[in-house]
Formats: structure tokens, sequence, C-alpha cells
């Protein structure tokens, strides 16, 4: 006959069984640079793939989830500086490197890993086919990792062959 006391051990030893294997993948997933910006484009591309990545970048909240520490409070700088009703200095969306949000697919590429450092890149297509620049359609996301976490410390990409970087134009709206 089983007791209480073998009946409560043996159904906590049968959840623990069942799900220490996915917690374990979860968090396989999330620390994995790669991984996560691939996250971040799927959801980018749902639908039409006409929302963006406004959920990365939109708010504090979003960005204190997503981006490094001192990505975050640079861009908190520039928008105390940015009047109120007025654009701030980031005036398109650098997740699809574009006014107008478009991902009908992308690939996910890890260029460089080493340490607490990542680059990661990105080549969007939209539904409108392919830019006209070839260099317009990647992005690359350096993370740093952060309190046992991968955080975006920069986006870069190119508009119209220009190449961009988030951390400068953010710096660069603060010395104007």
């Amino acid at each position: 006959m089983i007791g209480r006391r073998e009946l409560i051990l043996s159904g906590t030893a049968g959840l623990l069984a069942v799900t220490l294997p996915h917690r374990a993948l979860a968090a396989l997933a999330t620390d994995d640079p790669a991984s996560i910006i691939t996250g971040i484009y799927t959801r980018a591309a749902q639908g039409k793939g006409d929302a963006g990545g406004n959920f990365v970048v939109g708010n504090k909240v979003a960005r204190s989830k997503y981006l490094s520490k001192s990505l975050a409070a640079l861009w908190a700088k520039a928008d105390a500086r940015t009047r109120k009703g007025d654009v701030g200095p980031i005036d398109f969306d650098p997740v699809t490197n574009s006014q107008d949000p478009d991902v009908k697919s992308f690939k996910v590429t890890a260029e460089k890993q080493e340490g607490d450092k990542a680059t990661i890149a990105v080549t969007i297509e939209g539904h409108q086919g392919p830019r006209p620049k070839p260099s317009d359609q990647t992005v690359r996301y350096h993370l740093v990792r952060e309190d046992g976490q991968w955080k975006i410390d920069d986006i870069k990409g190119s508009a119209d062959g220009r190449p961009w970087s988030i951390r400068s134009i953010l710096a660069a709206s603060l010395k104007s």
C-alpha cells in the first residue's frame, strides 16, 4: 500500500521530470543571441509583417527588456531632449530598416560570438521584393551579455547605401 508521503514524492518527481526539460530548453533558447534575434523577427513578420519592431524599441519598458543598460540610457537621454509632440532622433523602424515595416521573410546569421559579445546579421526580404541597394536588406545586431542575459547594444544597417548606427544617431542627437 502506497502511503501519502510516497504518493506526494512520486507525484513531485513526475512533475519535475516533465517540466525540467522544457525549462532547460527555454533557457537554452534565450541564452543564444541568434535565437533572441530570430524571435524578434518571427514576431515582426507575423501577419503581413507590417507591425515592425516597435515592440523592441517603442517605449521604456520594451527597451529595458531588449536593450543593454547603456543603450537604453542613451535612448532615454535623447528622448528627454525631444520636445513634446516631436519625433525623436530615431524616426524609422531600425528592426526592419524602414519607414513602413514590411517583413515577408528573413535569414538570421550568427557572424561572431566571443565571450560576452556577439554580432548577428539579419537579411530581410519584404513583400515588395528586394530593396534597390542589397546592403539595405541587412541589419546587424551587436549584443552584450548583461546580468546573465543577452541584450542589444547597437543596431546597424544602411539606408540608400549609407551606413547608420542607432548608438551613433542617438549620440549625435545629444550634441546638437
